[in-house]
């Protein structure tokens, strides 16, 4: 072997960087993946990004970077089906981090200390109309107002909220907790007028000099189905129901009550049956449970405290005390049939918790709007086609949850702000996501998930109070410290520590590294190394 040191002539103006040589191939390069858990939230939080300060212990500035998304984080942590946690790199490993958890932890701390939100921007003097005080109203209500509009919300009902107060039970929503966010989006000087309806909407735009309007009412009107009874029997359908419970007198249900569907508002109403003293709470249901649109959780807990719920079955009649039940089963294809076999249950009353419908008779004789199965048809931008007229929430085709409603009302604010500008808002294009395969989870021990606790079930069927409790900031540290940081780098030093040729430059604490490609040979043992996917390699040019 020749003992004479290696060489490289070089043109002038050329470095080792920009050589393409057999020696390097591809060459690493830092990049932002997007989280999973970003990218399955519909309100479009920066999970990640809040995760990482509650990690520190700043639950400050983790409730901040939460709040300029969502401002209903304390609500949303009790009643968000959280489809972040199911696409969570980290339930690959071992179970998935509780975000909700956290999410709860911060939005109640928040509550205790008495955070605000920042102040808004100075006034542009312009005027938007929001319809109805739900998630997806006050959402929108908020991030308008920071931008610096005036905005002005009319509320039909006696209370704010929506049907996040007239349509969710107390024991899973307590309501001094959505008191308390709702009175911190007011006081950033939103106008809210209760008990005021909206009969004409262009017309109400017109007499309050409104710039623009977002329509988010909600789904207040109970679907029905024809069901033959006699005079006497009792049959009340599940939003009344729910909504009564904000009342002084409650619903008078009986002993013996049969709820009629198979969605969440039909588990709710079977739970409240069941505090309300009911003896028996049974839901009726004409599909299997594999099929039922409730979430499982809930029809665990509902099981828990003593719901029965009847399968494949569905209600032919009803009569004082008793109502006629026919037996169903599934056809080839699955599809339920009836069989012609009956039975008689008793029931005191029953509640029909079949779906509901939004009122739309706010916009009888307004031009360019488009109204499909109940339900009006937006564009990208949640504009209707009636300039300047704006719809979200459960008005429009979509999953009706609070956080759906909660991420409309957001979208529509931006795009609302740039119709006020008369410009238009383009959102910043989606990094690629930071799959399982991308990360190194080696560097990862186990650690499971921590378990919220749960009120004991005889206090459950006795009594309002919140079922599930939330984590103490010892295990919420710890549940945010169980973040993976899919696909951005958190500055564990492991490039720096394994690149064997001294390539790896640390550019100081929050700056992260770059790479110093005349010393950097390609092997690619840092993208191999890093455990949160946050580098790759692509080719050299040529």
């Amino acid at each position: 072997m020749s003992n004479r040191p290696f060489a490289i002539t070089l043109k002038p103006g050329t470095s080792l960087a920009n050589l393409t040589g057999t020696w390097r191939t591809a060459r690493p390069v830092y990049l932002h993946r997007l989280p999973p858990c970003n990218n399955a939230c519909p309100a479009g939080e920066n999970i990640q990004g809040w995760l990482f300060h509650a990690e520190s212990g700043d639950y400050e500035q983790a409730w901040r970077i939460l709040v300029e998304n969502n401002p209903l984080p304390a609500v949303m942590g009790r009643v968000c089906y959280h489809p972040c946690e199911g696409a969570c790199n980290r339930g690959q490993l071992d179970s998935s981090v509780g975000i909700n958890s956290v999410e709860r932890f911060l939005g109640d701390e928040a509550i205790k200390q008495g955070w605000k939100f920042d102040a808004p921007a100075a006034a542009t003097g312009k005027r938007v109309l929001i319809v109805g005080a739900g998630p997806s109203g006050l959402s929108a209500a908020y991030h308008l107002t920071r931008m610096g509009h005036y905005v002005e919300i009319h509320e039909a009902g006696p209370l704010a909220g929506g049907m996040m107060r007239f349509g969710i039970p107390k024991y899973r929503l307590p309501r001094e907790v959505l008191d308390a966010e709702v009175q911190r989006i007011l006081d950033l000087g939103v106008t809210l007028k209760l008990n005021t309806r909206i009969e004409n909407i262009e017309q109400s735009m017109k007499a309050g000099s409104f710039d623009a309007a977002f329509l988010a009412v909600g789904a207040h009107i109970a679907k029905r189905t024809y069901i033959p009874s006699g005079d006497a029997a009792h049959i009340v359908d599940a939003v009344s129901v729910l909504r009564s419970m904000e009342g002084e007198d409650k619903p008078m249900l009986g002993r013996r009550v049969v709820v009629y569907g198979g969605g969440n508002t039909a588990i709710d109403v079977a739970r409240t049956a069941k505090r309300l003293g009911a003896t028996e709470a049974i839901i009726v249901y004409r599909r299997t449970r594999e099929k039922m649109p409730a979430h499982d959780f809930e029809v665990e807990e509902a099981l828990q405290e003593g719901v029965m719920i009847k399968w494949l079955s569905t209600i032919k009649q009803a009569e004082e005390g008793s109502l006629t039940v026919e037996r169903m089963e599934l056809d080839e294809h699955g599809v339920p049939q009836p069989t012609g076999e009956f039975e008689t249950m008793e029931a005191d009353s029953l509640v029909l918790a079949l779906g509901q419908d939004v009122d739309l008779s706010l916009l009888e004789g307004v031009d360019g709007l488009e109204i499909v199965n109940g339900t009006v048809q937006v564009s990208s931008n949640m504009m209707t086609g009636h300039p300047g007229i704006f719809a979200g929430g459960d008005m429009v085709p979509s999953e009706r949850t609070v956080t759906v409603a909660v991420g409309h009302g957001k979208k529509a604010a931006r795009h609302i702000d740039a119709y006020l500008c008369d410009t238009l808002y383009k959102p910043a294009p989606k990094h690629e996501l930071a799959e399982y395969n991308k990360l190194n989870p080696w560097y990862y021990s186990d650690a499971d998930k921590t378990v919220r606790p749960m009120l004991d079930v005889i206090r459950r069927q006795t009594s309002f109070d919140e079922v599930q409790g939330g984590l103490n900031e010892t295990n919420a540290l710890f549940e945010a410290r169980r973040c993976l940081s899919c696909g951005n780098c958190f500055e564990c030093d492991n490039c720096y520590g394994v690149c064997p040729d001294n390539a790896v430059i640390k550019l100081g604490p929050g700056k992260g590294f770059q790479f110093n490609y005349d010393y950097c040979k390609g092997c690619g043992l840092c993208v191999t190394e890093c455990p949160c996917g946050a580098i790759t390699m692509v080719p050299e040019e040529t």
